[in-house]
């Protein structure tokens, strides 16, 4: 199963920890996507980053 992660929101005034987590996830711009596996660890980095970021199955 794969997710579409899509990020919402910025990152200005986050901790130094969410924004490494964005950047693993391949993010770093408001309204960038990418397409994801899933797997344990990929949903554990999206949970970090909920409040930032928009989930959709594919």
């Amino acid at each position: 199963m794969k997710v579409k992660v899509t990020q919402v929101r910025s990152l200005i005034g986050r901790p130094e920890r969410q924004k490494r987590t964005i950047q693993a996830l391949g993010l770093g711009k408001i309204n960038r996507t990418v397409v994801k596996e899933v797997s344990p660890q990929v949903l554990g980095m999206i949970r970090k980053v909920s409040h930032l970021v928009l989930v959709e199955e594919v």
